[in-house]
Order: structure tokens, then C-alpha cells, then sequence
């Protein structure tokens, strides 16, 4: 297995550094694009290097790449349509350069919300319309999606998990909230939202993920 993450600033985009692989060099066969959850520092989050960690292993000597999305995770949610504009850019990117690669997309807390945009879902159920929201992802791209994994979704609490989202993402996605989670459900355990990482959920999302690839 190999999983390449790069570290960088908020100024730029992660950079993929992978070793030449049947796609020639920096073109994964698996990539997660993952967005950090709020006030997280750069890079796929604490919640999505666990998955990644997890996937890695599933699947079968395939080579995994991990992007975290670009957008600033701060308390300025309406700025979250950053992310989904970034994640859309890497995939056109990246399928122009590496056409065999498949994508992943996931996202933890705000991240999750990013993620909702992208796959047609209102970040905040219908509770707020389409302010803060940004345009799903082009059918041509998301046709390279093979999985979606949530986790702390905020929509989810409104009845609108990532699970629901129609084609072209029908029946791809999973939707982790964590028991009393009161972001993404009517729980009270504000606790319940900060350890999703130190979960089995992040193994069920894995072993989804793997099964769609």
C-alpha cells in the first residue's frame, strides 16, 4: 500500500507527490480529497487521515492519494463554498492529467458541508436555501467519484444526509454521525463531535469506501 499526503500552507493547494505508478508519476489510482473540519490547520484533518489510514489497506496494492481541500475551516461558514470550489477544481485537474484515478470525496464537521454542496445537497438542509452554497459537481466529474464519506454532516441533522443524493451520486454515499452528535443529529453530547478519528465509525466508512472502488 502507499498513501502520499503533502503539508502546506493555507496560500496553496496540497501538492501530490506520488512514485511513478501504472498511471506514470503523481497519478494515484485512488485519490481522497477530504475537507478538514472547523479550525483545523491545513491538510485532510485529523478525521481524514484516519480514513485514509484505514482505506489504504483495503485496497489491494492500489496506490492512494490524499488531497486536502483549500478553504479557510474558520467560523465564517459561508466561506465553505470555498472548499467545494477547490474540491471541484482538483478533480478537473487531476482527470486531465491522470485519467485512470478515481476520486473519494469526504468531509468531517464543515468539511461534511463542503461535500453536501458538491453532491447537490443544501449544507443546511432546506433551512437556509442556497445561501452559502456553491454549484454541485459537473456531471463529467462526477462520474470519477467512486465513493462519498461524511462524517458530522450538518445536513444530516435536517433529514438530508449525503446517503439521499440522486445520481449521479445514488448509492454511493455514507453518512457517520456519531451517537448524540448535536451537529448532525438531536443529541446533546457536544463531546460526541470531537473524537470521530478515535471511532470505529471511521472503519465503516473505510470498508464502505473500499467496497466502491
Amino acid at each position: 500500500m502507499r498513501i502520499v499526503t503533502a503539508l502546506v500552507t493555507m496560500a496553496a493547494p496540497l501538492a501530490l507527490v506520488m512514485a511513478p505508478n501504472a498511471h506514470g508519476a503523481e497519478c494515484p489510482d485512488v485519490e481522497l480529497i477530504f475537507a478538514r473540519g472547523t479550525s483545523e490547520p491545513a491538510g485532510a484533518g485529523r478525521v481524514g487521515q484516519a480514513l485514509a489510514n484505514q482505506l489504504a489497506p483495503q485496497l489491494g496494492g492500489r496506490s492512494l492519494g490524499v488531497y486536502g481541500v483549500n478553504y479557510p475551516a474558520t467560523y465564517d461558514f459561508l466561506a465553505a463554498a470555498d472548499g467545494a470550489a477547490d474540491a471541484t477544481n482538483r478533480i478537473a485537474a487531476m482527470s486531465q492529467r491522470c485519467p485512470s484515478t478515481r476520486y473519494v470525496l469526504g468531509g468531517y464537521s464543515q468539511g461534511a458541508a463542503v461535500v453536501d454542496m458538491l453532491v447537490g445537497i443544501p449544507p443546511l438542509g432546506d433551512k437556509v436555501g442556497d445561501v452559502g452554497s456553491a454549484p454541485p459537481l459537473p456531471a463529467s466529474l462526477a462520474s470519477r467519484v467512486a465513493a462519498v464519506a461524511v462524517f458530522g454532516n450538518p445536513s444530516a441533522k435536517f433529514g438530508r444526509p449525503v446517503s439521499i443524493a440522486t445520481t449521479p451520486f445514488a448509492g454511493k454515499g455514507i453518512d457517520l454521525c456519531a451517537d448524540g452528535d448535536p451537529i448532525c443529529s438531536k443529541g446533546r453530547n457536544p463531546f460526541a463531535h470531537t473524537s470521530y478519528e478515535k471511532t470505529a465509525l471511521v472503519g465503516q466508512a473505510a470498508g464502505f469506501v473500499s467496497a466502491m472502488l
